[in-house]
């Protein structure tokens, strides 16, 4: 299926992420099928929070969630999402999340919510980059490497709907890299403008947050995810949120790996706002694992 209904792409990613009350305290999140063997990671923990969300009170936010990636998810089945209401502070609620299939724990995530406050504010400057509008999106960029691109990745990267739109700052051919720094940086907005309330715009961020953070700690060794040869996967996956990203505009992605070891790889990226404040940190830790024979 093509982008070509920028609308109607971002209006069913964020029904996607809704999830459904089945019982008291447990959830149900449909998946969805774009030739992946396996359920998208960001999709897991934006339902899980969207299953958190729904059981605290009005007026508190997600500040923090840490989650780790237990099995991979089935494409083709739904997920229950199991709630535990840990504690109802005066300021602060935390809640633990199960994610289930064929009632086997695939996911599970902590997270914490607190009442909106003011408070000490300071935040690392954001870097000077090239704007978004002076650069391909990743849509364009497909097109660009499709002769290089073998199949199915090919049609699959041309015709999966987009619903969020990424312009790199330092492009590259992912099924053709050259070895550099761990750094990445990229723009990252929906594809059309939305609305919705600030626990939906947190669980879409949270969804956009897995999409390029493990690639970063490929990059020093000229090696793209799909060499038949790497094993990759998210082992663990964390958000701080300073405030609320609004996809409605860019977000910049300042992206780096300080270490990788043991067959695993580990990532952060601070994300800023067109005025370059700082609305979220995420950390993530990957498994690379490489098989030279």
């Amino acid at each position: 299926m093509t982008n070509t209904d920028p609308a109607a792409s971002i209006a069913r990613l964020l029904t996607l992420l809704d999830v459904e009350p089945i019982a008291e305290n447990r959830f149900r999140g449909q998946s969805t099928n774009e030739g992946w063997m396996r359920v998208y990671g960001g999709q897991v923990v934006a339902q899980a929070l969207m299953a958190a969300s729904k059981t605290v009170a009005d007026g508190r936010l997600c500040h923090s969630l840490h989650s780790y990636f237990i099995r991979p998810g089935d494409p083709a089945h739904s997920i229950d999402y199991v709630v535990e209401r840990d504690r109802d502070g005066q300021s602060f609620t935390t809640r633990r999340v199960v994610a289930l299939q064929k009632d086997r724990p695939i996911f599970n995530m902590a997270a914490s919510f607190q009442t909106v406050e003011p408070g000490l504010v300071h935040g690392t400057p954001a870097p000077r980059v090239t704007p978004p509008e002076e650069l391909r999106s990743d849509a364009e960029w497909a097109e660009i490497n499709a002769e290089n691109t073998p199949e199915p990745h090919r049609t699959l990267w041309r015709e999966r709907e987009r619903p969020l739109e990424f312009r790199p700052v330092e492009p590259m051919d992912p099924f053709n890299p050259e070895a550099r720094s761990p750094r990445a940086r990229h723009w990252c907005r929906a594809a059309a403008p939305f609305r919705a309330g600030e626990p939906v715009m947190r669980a879409l961020f949270a969804y956009a947050s897995d999409m390029t953070l493990l690639d970063t700690c490929l990059l020093p060794h000229a090696i793209g995810w799909s060499d038949p040869r790497l094993q990759v996967a998210s082992l663990d996956h964390a958000i701080w949120f300073n405030a609320t990203p609004d996809l409605n505009d860019w977000l910049l992605f300042d992206q780096d790996s300080p270490s990788a070891a043991g067959g695993r790889g580990l990532n952060r990226g601070i994300v800023h706002d067109r005025t370059g404040a700082v609305v979220a940190n995420i950390v993530q830790e990957g498994l690379i694992r490489y098989r030279t024979s």
